[in-house]
């Protein structure tokens, strides 16, 4: 069913007096240092349609670490540059565990399960690495192009954070050296991977950017095609079954739309020919997703009455 331009702000306000006031349990990423100390209350909406219209409630500008958001990004890019022969060297699976697990890649022969956990996005940065003079730069500017803000940059002062502490990543990109995945300096490749996580955006800057994955691959209000209509068939597709972790398939259960989650608690979804929408609630369930972002979601979905299901 269609849905009228003035609908969305009346659910989305719904969803903010009912979630707002609903005690959902949760707790903010402690292991990277400078993620603990944003406030456990702070939660915006964001939803961009395909009319160019714009609905929202609280902190919707406020920006945040996308964190694991920014793999979509990388691997939109990585598309772009080589095509069919990443999948070389990344799969397309669940995965089944945790977003930061080492135990797939020694079955795997360092092969990552798909691009959207961290051993997989190590391997996308790689890429990018390879295949750009200056990725850092051309990451950037890929986000500027999507949202038309050449504001948006990374926090530096997360990515030293992220650094400190990020030994698991340091393992993970050495063991995945050690199958022959990683073809470059490993330190290069941390600091890749450190900066994209550490990018600062809100969720109406995510939702907008975010509308690409909604319009077949082109940028809104023009006529450029940014992505092919089969890329974007394709990082749908894997955000629907590996966006979440092992909560992909709970989040299809409950929302029913393909989206990806970051520790920073931001979460965005897009319902393809419909709208793309974000949420920002730094509190996370036990498997590492938004708790109240799920729960609004599920609301999105439901008061809306149409998912892509």
């Amino acid at each position: 069913m269609a849905i009228s331009l003035t609908n969305y702000q009346k659910i989305l306000d719904q969803i903010q007096q009912e979630i707002s006031g609903r005690d959902i349990p949760g707790r903010v990423a402690s292991y990277i240092p400078e993620l603990a100390k944003v406030p456990a209350d702070k939660f915006g909406m964001h939803l961009y349609d395909l009319q160019g219209e714009s609905f929202y409630f609280g902190d919707n500008e406020e920006r945040f670490s996308i964190q694991s958001i920014s793999k979509v990004f990388s691997l939109a890019l990585a598309m772009k540059m080589i095509d069919h022969d990443l999948w070389k060297r990344v799969g397309v699976e669940p995965s089944g565990a945790r977003f930061n697990s080492l135990s797939l890649l020694e079955d795997n022969f360092g092969i990552p399960r798909n691009p959207f956990i961290n051993a997989g996005a190590l391997v996308v940065a790689d890429v990018l690495i390879s295949s750009l003079s200056n990725p850092k730069e051309a990451f950037l500017t890929f986000l500027h192009e999507l949202t038309g803000d050449d504001s948006i940059s990374y926090n530096e002062t997360v990515a030293a954070s992220e650094k400190s502490e990020g030994y698991r990543n340091v393992a993970m990109v050495n063991y995945l050296k050690s199958f022959g995945n990683i073809r470059n300096d490993v330190e290069e490749v941390l600091d890749f991977y450190f900066h994209q996580c550490a990018v600062a955006m809100s969720c109406k800057e995510l939702s907008k950017a975010f509308l690409v994955f909604a319009n077949q691959g082109k940028l809104l209000n023009s006529e450029k095609q940014l992505l092919t209509g089969q890329q974007v068939k394709r990082i749908n597709a894997l955000m629907q079954t590996c966006g979440f972790y092992d909560e992909a398939g709970e989040f299809s259960f409950e929302v029913g739309l393909p989206g990806k989650s970051g520790v920073g608690g931001g979460i965005v979804a897009v319902h393809p020919n419909h709208y793309a929408v974000a949420v920002w609630s730094p509190p996370l369930n036990p498997k590492g997703n938004s708790a109240r972002g799920m729960a609004a979601l599920e609301r999105l979905t439901t008061l809306t009455g149409y998912s892509i299901f």
